[in-house]
């Protein structure tokens, strides 16, 4: 089990009251809700192993560079992302909290999660579960190599398990082409404006006709093809951007990560530093029944 973490705190920030504090008057609904979704998704779903993939850098150059507005909408003037009140320290806790309860964790300094989530898929033959709320991971759903998503864009207690018929259900396109499909209608929470003119179903309908954008591309260049003359002058008109849309929408599958020990603990590796930072931040309940979770899938 490959997990967004990211996507796992926000919806735990997000998810749990306010009024939920540490000791010190601190926020800990995150760190809380955090663990208790590990609990969730290992009683769920009984992986033989586990990965926490973290942003080792949320929004890189080399994507910045193909595409300036990439996630500008929540970047802060200094470049750093605009984050909620009080969750970065929880963040900083959850962080903590994985090392020393046995938890694997995988970053890179100039990737996303994305990608060395996709780096550690491509390593396995194993069966590989995605716990994520970004819909771009839908990319790596594969049934042949039996790879799927779980979704959590309705909440860690009701997350959808994506197969590939399940992505073409609701996109309309099989998950191959789920780039071509984003980067034609356009996402703002990633700063892909899309090609002006089409929207979700004419995007569905030119992946589907022509296999994806570098075949839609060809269609405009060619007279003789079938495709609108609308069509044709948007495509032909946003060369540049589909270019490079398509390189920052791609997730990379060979970030130079370390081999990652993924197995599950049995005991707490540091139980000193586990006992101390559940106290700071008044999750021992949780931690006891995400070891308890664990514990139900190694029986």
């Amino acid at each position: 089990m490959l997990i967004d973490a990211a996507s796992l705190w926000y919806r735990a920030y997000y998810g749990l009251p306010s009024s939920i504090k540490a000791p010190d008057g601190r926020r800990s609904g995150a760190v809380r809700g955090f663990f208790d979704g590990l609990a969730v998704l290992a009683k769920r779903f009984s992986p033989t192993g586990m990965v926490c993939c973290l942003e080792g850098n949320w929004r890189p150059a080399w994507r910045l560079e193909q595409l300036p507005a990439y996630k500008a909408e929540r970047a802060l003037p200094d470049g750093s992302e605009d984050t909620p009140e009080g969750l970065d320290d929880q963040v900083a806790a959850i962080e903590a909290l994985l090392p020393a309860l046995g938890v694997a964790t995988a970053a890179h300094p100039e990737y996303e999660a994305d990608d060395v989530i996709a780096t550690l898929a491509a390593r396995t033959a194993e069966p590989v579960l995605i716990v994520t709320g970004d819909r771009d991971l839908f990319q790596l759903v594969d049934d042949e190599r039996r790879r799927h998503v779980v979704y959590l864009a309705k909440g860690i207690t009701k997350a959808e398990l994506f197969d590939g018929e399940a992505v073409a259900t609701k996109f309309g396109v099989d998950p191959g082409h789920y780039v071509d499909f984003a980067v034609l209608r356009g996402d703002p929470s990633d700063g892909l404006p899309g090609v002006k003119g089409i929207g979700a179903k004419t995007a569905v309908a030119l992946v589907n006709a022509y296999g994806g954008i570098s075949g839609i591309r060809a269609a405009a260049a060619d007279p003789a093809s079938e495709l609108p003359d609308r069509h044709r002058s948007a495509v032909n008109g946003a060369g540049d951007y589909l270019e490079r849309a398509v390189k920052v929408s791609s997730v990379v599958a060979d970030v130079d990560v370390p081999l990652v020990d993924a197995t599950l603990p049995t005991a707490w590796k540091d139980p000193a530093a586990v006992e101390e930072l559940a106290a700071q931040w008044n999750v021992a309940s949780a931690l006891k029944r995400f070891q308890e979770a664990l514990a139900a899938t190694a029986a």
